[in-house]
């Protein structure tokens, strides 16, 4: 296979995210550690992933349990005067309220999280096209000292037959 020219290979994206990289390389070989990018949370955010860490969390559960079969449990024995009766509307109706507030915190949460994969999956994507692109420059590079070889290797060939029939011929 012919090898192709730079320009043919090399779009202009390409070139771009390749000078990215090199110039990463170049810092990482000086010692300077590229800076990770944590962006500021806003107050909201810190509230949405704190609700979600909280409710996800099996203390959260477990304290949740404990409470709702003691609920359930003082309510049938009537130990204490029955506040809830048996279909416990009001435990039903705290459980709504509970569900409804929690769902826009922890979806908040799951969306923040979602745009932060997709970035890091983006970021991903770049370093693996950045990789397969220096990859092939190394391949061309191959080639053509390859190329340098075999003609080096021709021409030396073509001077030891000359050197031969020029031996030949004198003798």
């Amino acid at each position: 296979m012919p090898p192709l020219t730079a320009p043919q290979e090399i779009h202009e994206a390409e070139e771009r995210l390749l000078d990215e990289l090199r110039v990463l390389r170049l810092g990482v070989r000086g010692g300077q550690v590229p800076e990770a990018k944590s962006p500021k949370l806003t107050q909201g955010q810190k509230v949405a992933d704190l609700v979600a860490s909280t409710m996800g969390s099996w203390r959260f559960i477990i304290i949740q349990s404990t409470i709702l079969l003691l609920w359930i449990g003082l309510n049938v024995t009537a130990y204490i005067q029955h506040w809830d009766p048996y279909p416990f509307i009001l435990l039903n109706l705290a459980l709504s309220f509970q569900a409804a507030y929690a769902a826009p915190f922890i979806m908040m949460s799951q969306n923040r999280q979602q745009e932060i994969d997709r970035l890091e999956a983006e970021s991903d994507h770049q370093i693996n096209i950045k990789a397969e692109l220096e990859i092939e420059l190394l391949h061309h590079k191959i080639d053509q000292l390859r190329e340098k070889e075999l003609l080096a290797m021709a021409e030396s060939i073509r001077d030891l037959t000359k050197m031969l029939k020029d031996e030949r011929a004198k003798s």
